[in-house]
């Protein structure tokens, strides 16, 4: 998600929270559900009709009888809630002034528990005890036009948002976070959860669930053929919003309300495929002394329980995970970093662990990826089916990505779409995989070729473009000036002493791109050219557009007849239009073709440059096997900065654009807290002196 779509629905967030603080008497945790109960039904209906248009494409029309109506088992089929028509967003937003706008969402919520028997108790009900105007004024908010293109992933981000800024306080100081939907999508693309039992015993709000139904659509199947959900969360507001946000995808699950820590309510010991996780971090005041925690199967390594015995449960839930799985069973899952390291009866179930054969991946994480702390952590990986494995038993791959990441806004960051490929790609080629990085390796070639042709089109007719402006206002000036002893510079401005070299680099561009094919080497040329050609380009265009303007206010040419019949706002508009093609829109953060075109080449290149065979090798500050015996010589460890190293070369793959744009949203989040520091020091002297 890019930085401005957040911070919009951030904005818009805060003003549907402000409604209700201003205008009606319930407290932050009281009046999140029935907040929350709004987004699902926006999102809900957002699904619905970008489903709805799928189908209506795919329905056969009959000669005679036309197409036949939609049905709920059309929309279940790809993955989407069926809404009557009175639940539907936009039927609720068109209400007239005088229907009951409370009873009208409260009949919307009964109408879907309806239709879907998991849901039953779910949503919520309340809504008659708002007044009518702040629930208009709250399904206006959410009627914008940021909230109707919101989907996928980016209503994931609201729920995390809303809860944690709103309903989640006290959650947040007890260790639990909402995942990041990077880590989801990282542990799910790992540990490839396809078949079978999918268990989450820290369930949240399905996040990794829903990141699990899209991997299973993405590989060309139904989830639910596929694999059987199953969660437990302890607290029932997560259990209610983890059921709405499955229903809100299609998918269905078993989720119970229930404390993980003396509660198995599913029964899943030895019975997972998959295990996919994040706990609460460094959870205090566990009750060890109970008897259910005392002789827990689920904690079971060497025949024996292992509790550790300071008051800390992350090693509590390392075994659990461990010990939900089957023989063949793969576990992801979200780690405070300061386990990797935990000492004396930590370190001994840590070594027992790691001695299974079970430990597969170790991934180090870098800070802001969660939404509301800095903290880092490491993503932890098992696959039990490695413990049979003679060859492979011993080994871990130890990755470090916390280098890796994409600023969001000054407090947040991810992986973009394309480090996560990468990052798979690598765990692909440790598991002796080769297809993901040649598929992968070819896609950015290929994406960067076809950007480059759509580059040369464009830069062709921005070429032609400019230079039929600057021929009209050339043309323009020189007999102006004659009529005008005082307008001679005007003439001498439109020199450009640039533009032969820029033509010249337009020229050779176009050439090479004419010759190219998705080959890395021939690539690296075009990219480094759009690299060169974009700063100068921009800065002639400017120069023409300033010394036109200025012209223009200087000369006052708009009353001039013949300046008028030029028409240029036309071929200005036409000109800054194709300009914004190749340099990208920076009001909304969109890239241009010159940027892209070389942005998926260095993705190639910096794959194929650290493994140019094709096949597994350690990278000095990413990645590196390490056997047991090197685990044991580091005193147990799993901390991957313990084992890569420091990548010598410090320089390579730096994009120094990127870094300035990241210094750019630094700077605007300083900005954002100096006002608001600013308002508070100004109220609070306010309040000292009167």
């Amino acid at each position: 998600m890019q930085g401005k779509q957040l911070r919009l629905l951030e904005a818009e967030l805060w003003r549907a929270a402000d409604q209700l603080r201003a205008n009606s008497k319930l407290t932050a945790s009281e009046y999140s559900m029935p907040v929350l109960g709004l987004i699902f039904l926006r999102h809900a209906y957002n699904r619905f009709q970008k489903v709805k248009i799928e189908v209506e494409k795919e329905v056969p029309t009959h000669p005679q009888r036309g197409k036949r109506p939609l049905t709920k088992k059309d929309f279940e089929e790809k993955n989407s809630m069926f809404l009557p028509d009175k639940s539907q967003f936009d039927y609720l937003v068109s209400l007239p002034e005088s229907a009951d706008i409370g009873d009208a969402i409260d009949n919307a919520m009964k109408l879907i528990e309806d239709e879907y028997d998991n849901l039953k108790g779910v949503l919520p009900k309340n809504y008659s005890i708002f007044s009518k105007d702040l629930l208009r004024e709250l399904l206006r908010i959410f009627n914008k036009e940021v909230m109707q293109k919101a989907e996928g992933d980016l209503f994931g981000k609201i729920y995390e948002y809303f809860l944690n800024k709103f309903a989640m306080t006290g959650a947040q100081e007890g260790g639990e976070f909402f995942t990041p939907m990077s880590l989801v999508q990282t542990i799910v693309n790992v540990i490839e959860p396809d078949h079978g039992i999918v268990f989450d015993p820290a369930t949240g709000s399905a996040g990794m669930f829903v990141q699990t139904g899209y991997f299973i659509e993405s590989e060309g199947s139904r989830p639910a053929e596929k694999v059987t959900f199953y969660g437990q969360e302890k607290a029932e507001v997560n259990t209610k919003i983890a059921k709405m946000n499955l229903a809100v995808h299609g998918l269905e699950g078993n989720i119970q309300e229930g404390n993980t820590f003396y509660e198995d309510k599913h029964n899943l010991l030895h019975g997972c495929d998959f295990v996919m996780a994040n706990p609460p971090f460094n959870v205090d005041g566990v009750d060890k002394g109970k008897d259910t925690v005392k002789k827990d199967p689920r904690l079971m390594l060497d025949g024996l329980v292992n509790l550790p015995k300071n008051d800390n449960a992350n090693y509590l839930w390392i075994q659990y995970f461990y010990n939900y799985l089957k023989p063949t069973g793969r576990a992801g899952f979200v780690m405070a970093s300061s386990a990797s390291d935990a000492g004396h009866s930590e370190k001994e179930i840590r070594e027992k662990l790691i001695k299974t054969g079970a430990v597969d991946v170790m991934m180090a994480i870098g800070n802001n990826f969660f939404y509301t702390r800095s903290l880092p952590c490491t993503l932890w990986f098992f696959d039990r089916a490695k413990e049979q494995n003679k060859q492979t038993n011993e080994l871990v791959l130890m990755l470090d990505a916390r280098k890796i990441y994409r600023k969001v806004t000054s407090k947040v960051n991810d992986f973009s779409p394309e480090q996560l490929q990468n990052l798979i790609c690598i765990v692909n080629l440790y598991r002796g995989k080769t297809e993901k990085f040649e598929a992968t390796v070819k896609r950015y070639l290929e994406t960067s070729a076809e950007l480059a042709r759509q580059t040369a089109d464009v830069t062709a007719e921005l070429q032609k473009q400019m230079q039929k402006v600057i021929k009209a206002v050339t043309g323009f000036a020189i007999k102006y000036a004659k009529e005008n002893e005082n307008a001679s510079t005007f003439a001498d401005s439109l020199i450009f002493e640039d533009a032969a070299g820029i033509y010249e680099q337009q020229n050779k561009l176009l050439a090479d791109i004419g010759q190219a094919s998705a080959d890395i080497t021939m690539l690296e040329n075009i990219a480094l050219q759009c690299k060169t050609l974009r700063k100068p380009q921009d800065k002639l265009i400017k120069q023409l557009l300033d010394t036109i303007a200025n012209a223009v206010k200087d000369l006052q040419l708009n009353k001039n007849k013949n300046w008028k019949e030029l028409n240029l706002k036309v071929q200005l508009d036409q000109l800054k239009a194709l300009q914004q093609q190749l340099s990208g829109n920076p009001d909304e953060e969109e890239p241009g073709l010159l940027h892209e075109t070389e942005y998926f080449w260095r993705q190639a290149h910096w794959l194929q440059s650290r493994f140019p065979a094709g096949s597994y090798t350690d990278v000095e500050g990413l990645c590196k096997v390490v056997t047991q015996s090197d685990i044991a010589a580091k005193d147990w460890s799993l901390s991957p900065g313990r084992y890569v190293g420091v990548d010598a070369a410090t320089d390579d793959g730096v994009d120094y654009e990127e870094r300035l744009r990241e210094i750019h949203i630094e700077l605007e989040g300083l900005n954002d807290e100096a006002i608001a520091l600013a308002k508070t020091i100004s109220e609070n002297f306010k309040g000292m002196i009167l």
